[in-house]
């Protein structure tokens, strides 16, 4: 790899064989040095797991279509995959980490279940600028093309100026066609949330199991959030902390007699 290129970091969570990640790998390769590790199986709605209690594997894989990159598959998690990426395979430290791209959306609230943006907020926490791309179709057959122009201006500017520390980009695309995307908007994280629903069945042994579903219910009506965004036809930008504290709380807390 070369010194004077940027070293880019490519993973996700819908496995390393989704035409996602196929995409970005493309769009990347216009922009550096692309190294892929990603999960051997998908990993949807894994958050923030991290293997603990089993050994991980990463295995080095053939590259099929002929892009220049390394591919390494791995038995773990998407933020496995960022852990073991920087750690063990990689000889210095990327100036860039992709994540993506999703089939499927990861705005509001679903940014807490989203491996593909937990694997963009692990890269964050050791100081590595870094961006989850989800594109708002969950299909296979899903069509990237669209997204690709915005992949690259983002990851090009994120290369160019950094990004604030303690920050990451999560980005998601409409589900359009080029010519009816307006643009991008950079945005706030709108306040929604899931009405889960639990479909209970009983297995011919007589066991109760269930299937998780449910609805997005988004109770945001501003227009600077990103739900507003994606429905107006723009592609969403939101930046995202990892610092979880609620610093607003901390006088009241303080009140308490603690």
């Amino acid at each position: 790899m070369s010194e004077k290129r940027p070293l880019i970091l490519v993973t996700n969570d819908d496995g390393i064989n989704a035409p996602g990640i196929r995409a970005l790998i493309e769009v990347m390769n216009t922009l550096g040095d692309v190294m892929v590790v990603a999960p051997d199986s998908p990993q949807s709605g894994m958050g923030h797991a991290i293997t603990i209690n089993d050994t991980l594997y990463c295995n080095s894989i053939n590259v099929t279509n002929g892009d220049p990159q390394n591919e390494y598959s791995c038995s773990g998690t998407p933020v496995d995959c960022v852990k073991i990426a920087v750690n063990e395979i990689l000889k210095r430290k990327p100036d860039l980490c992709v994540s993506g791209i999703n089939h499927g959306s990861n705005s509001s609230i679903n940014v807490i279940y989203s491996g593909t943006m937990s694997a963009a907020v692990e890269a964050g926490t050791q100081g590595i600028p870094a961006i989850g791309f989800s594109l708002l179709d969950y299909s296979l057959e899903a069509d990237f093309e669209p997204s690709k122009k915005f992949v690259k201006a983002i990851a090009q500017e994120t290369l160019k100026n950094g990004l604030p520390k303690g920050v990451v980009l999560n980005v998601n695309i409409p589900k359009l066609n080029a010519s009816e995307i307006k643009g991008m908007k950079v945005c706030r994280q709108a306040n929604a949330h899931w009405e889960e629903k639990f479909d209970k069945r009983t297995n011919p042994v007589g066991r109760d199991y269930y299937w998780l579903s449910g609805e997005f219910v988004n109770d945001d009506e501003g227009d600077d959030t990103d739900e507003w965004a994606l429905h107006n036809g723009y592609v969403s930008v939101v930046p995202v902390q990892f610092d979880l504290t609620a610093y607003r709380a901390i006088d009241e807390l303080n009140s308490w007699e603690l």
